[in-house]
């Protein structure tokens, strides 16, 4: 790696804070190095800045509440994505969404660099449950329960995997209710909510498998994982 963005991993310079740094000399297992370019191996090397050595961090796993008109991508030429969101020192982990949600859905949005963890999460053999908060146009009623949990059949005739469904309020126009599914097609709540003869005007994702969105967190704002929720994801 780097020694410019060894730095920037292990810090909270940016790059080119960094690379000023080194410029003025920085030691790398005892010598001076002032080239940013210099090649470091990241997990054996000892690289001390200021008297103080550097403890390298290879994964980062980030909590966000995704707001709406941002998409779920690591770049775009049009819209804001989600690393936008991101201040610069998280940026130099190249963290991505695990999995989708649609550019005007808000919730739960996990980031990481951990592509095995990214896998698992959203490997279809896997059944990782999300659920959503959704608002419809429409009358969500009881007998469309069994519908969802038999697998329901969308437009193009694909069959969705058994999905539940918790109804809240339902009026004559308007209805609001949680969906728990453990796959994610394309627009695949929307869909399912449209085969039910609903339609969308809000949805949210509140949590995946045992990772539940934090309350507190505005929207567009972001925080790394606890512990205790980095070990009941990966459970």
């Amino acid at each position: 790696m780097r020694l410019d963005k060894y730095i920037g991993h292990t810090t909270l310079l940016s790059r080119a804070e960094s690379k000023k740094i080194i410029k003025k000399g920085v030691l790398v297992n005892g010598n001076i190095v002032k080239a940013p370019d210099f090649k470091i191996d990241e997990l054996n090397d000892e690289v001390i800045v200021n008297e103080k050595k550097l403890i390298y961090q290879k994964y980062i796993y980030i909590m966000m509440n995704k707001p709406k008109g941002v998409i779920s991508a690591t770049e775009d030429s049009i819209s804001r994505t989600v690393i936008d969101l991101l201040e610069e020192k998280d940026c130099i982990f190249e963290p991505f969404p695990v999995g989708r949600l649609d550019k005007d859905t808000e919730g739960l949005m996990l980031l990481t660099n951990d592509g095995n963890l990214g896998h698992q999460l959203t490997s279809p053999k896997k059944d990782v449950e999300k659920q959503y908060y959704v608002e419809v146009n429409g009358v969500l009623k009881v007998e469309h329960i069994p519908y969802l949990k038999e697998g329901i059949i969308l437009e193009d005739g694909y069959k969705c995997k058994s999905a539940k469904l918790d109804i809240l309020t339902s009026d004559v126009s308007k209805s609001t209710a949680y969906i728990y599914v453990t796959e994610g097609k394309f627009h695949q709540v929307k869909r399912m909510m449209k085969a039910l003869g609903c339609e969308v005007t809000y949805l949210k994702r509140l949590s995946i498998g045992e990772l539940v969105l934090d309350e507190t967190l505005e929207l567009g704002k972001y925080r790394y994982l606890t512990e205790q929720e980095l070990k009941k994801l990966k459970n």
